[in-house]
């Protein structure tokens, strides 16, 4: 029996695809093994959001082809993808892909298991995603997680100045409601505790149906409200700030099975650098979307996406995106380098920033999502939760999971209750920001 190794990069969605990629070789009669075992073949999902993506699966494949010569490894996924124009011209791609047994794109990708009857070598697959109407449905499922990500939506018809994401996942396409319910419903019943809804821009849901009705997100959110018991909780991952509507916020606010956790990428505070970057908001909708939840919702979690050393971000426009996040009570950030693409606008723009500056604002950035984590960890303090926990080794002597409204906590060790929603109440902060609990 041969034995295949994964490992995916990137985003929850990646994830989501990767988990069944994997489930189908396993009905195919394959061995998978973990990646630092020695294995016939290696496969990596990857990720090509930004330039340092890409230069770890490059380090990884001279790492695999060091260690374990005649393996054969295979690339799936977003990297092929953003190459394929060039990847049969260019000398020093071709040089790079001699290394490799299979290359495939995010539509071929899904036919792993057909490639690998066939005797491959210095194969490539790659096809133009933007022309494609095929929709693939994915969702992770594994015995040892509590939770599973399901992919609701996929693709972008979005235009942002710094994103190749269009180029990679094609345009915008959703799964069908019916298939997302019927998915659900078989998690349960595999005793998994928590979905989350994640996609490419799951703000951009649409079903149609009779005489071109659409059923947006809003719609989606409801049904699953309505067809599901309370013995499971959903997240909805990332949306845009001009997709989350009043309704859903206030849906949630209301609802049995979603918590209240939000991510709403803010990518500048400058009202300037967000034209430049193409977004469809600015500055004074990111906070008012903020202080609605909060409003609502005044325990709620509320993460953000910032870039930093966007073309033209003088100290001035960072300063402002400095300010707005300091001013409004987000729970954390996370915090990207700008990263020149191909085939995006902002890559011929002009006044790029230097390195270290990007970095020195980077640094700025992820300091201040500390104190603003700790601020929304103190807030909750003595509160009551509920929280997922997880599966662990009893030899740490705690069980570890997340409240609903994302905070990360330990539970000294008991049995039994792995995988199970329990009630608790926040005691203290721990030095690696984990939150001691009492169960209840």
């Amino acid at each position: 029996m041969k034995t295949i190794s994964f490992l995916t990069y990137g985003c929850k969605l990646n994830y989501s695809e990767f988990s069944t990629i994997k489930r189908n070789l396993l009905n195919f009669g394959y061995k998978i093994v973990g990646f630092d075992c020695s294995s016939h073949i290696y496969i990596i999902n990857t990720c090509s959001i930004t330039h340092n993506a890409e230069q770890k699966v490059l380090g990884l494949i001279k790492t695999i082809k060091t260690n374990n010569k005649k393996a054969k490894i295979i690339l799936l996924g977003c990297y092929p993808q953003i190459l394929y124009k060039k990847i049969h011209t260019i000398s020093s791609y071709s040089s790079f892909f001699k290394k490799v047994a299979l290359v495939l794109g995010n539509q071929e990708k899904f036919k792993l298991h057909l490639f690998l009857t066939k005797k491959i070598n210095q194969q490539i697959s790659v096809s133009d995603i933007t022309k494609s109407k095929t929709y693939n449905s994915s969702v992770s499922f594994d015995k040892t997680r509590t939770r599973s990500f399901i992919k609701i939506q996929d693709g972008c018809d979005y235009k942002c100045s710094y994103c190749t994401i269009p180029n990679l996942r094609g345009h915008s396409i959703s799964e069908n409601i019916f298939n997302i319910i019927l998915t659900i419903k078989k998690l349960v019943l595999l005793n998994i505790k928590e979905i989350v809804l994640t996609g490419i821009n799951i703000g951009d849901f649409i079903n149609y149906g009779k005489e071109n009705q659409t059923y947006d997100l809003f719609y989606l959110i409801k049904i699953i409200e309505q067809k599901l018991t309370t013995n499971i909780r959903l997240r909805i991952s990332s949306i845009e700030p001009n997709l989350l509507t009043y309704k859903i916020i206030n849906f949630i606010s209301k609802s049995k099975l979603f918590v209240p956790h939000f991510h709403l990428p803010l990518q500048s505070g400058s009202k300037e650098i967000l034209k430049q970057m193409r977004r469809r908001y600015n500055p004074n909708i990111f906070i008012k979307k903020v202080n609605t939840i909060l409003n609502i919702l005044p325990y709620a979690c509320i993460g953000t996406d910032v870039i930093v050393g966007f073309p033209g971000e003088t100290d001035a426009k960072f300063l402002e995106t400095f300010n707005l996040l300091k001013k409004i009570n987000i729970s954390y950030i996370h915090v990207f380098k700008y990263s020149d693409r191909d085939n995006t606008y902002s890559n011929s723009m002009k006044n790029k920033i230097n390195q270290n500056i990007c970095l020195q604002r980077r640094k700025i950035i992820r300091s201040l999502s500390n104190k603003k984590i700790k601020i929304f960890y103190l807030k909750n303090k003595l509160q009551i939760s509920q929280v997922l926990v997880e599966k662990n080794n009893k030899k740490s002597g705690y069980l570890f999971g997340f409240t609903e409204n994302y905070i990360r906590v330990k539970i000294p060790f008991q049995n039994k209750i792995s995988n199970t929603l329990k009630r608790v109440r926040l005691l203290q902060i721990s030095h690696h920001t984990k939150y001691c609990v009492n169960l209840l």
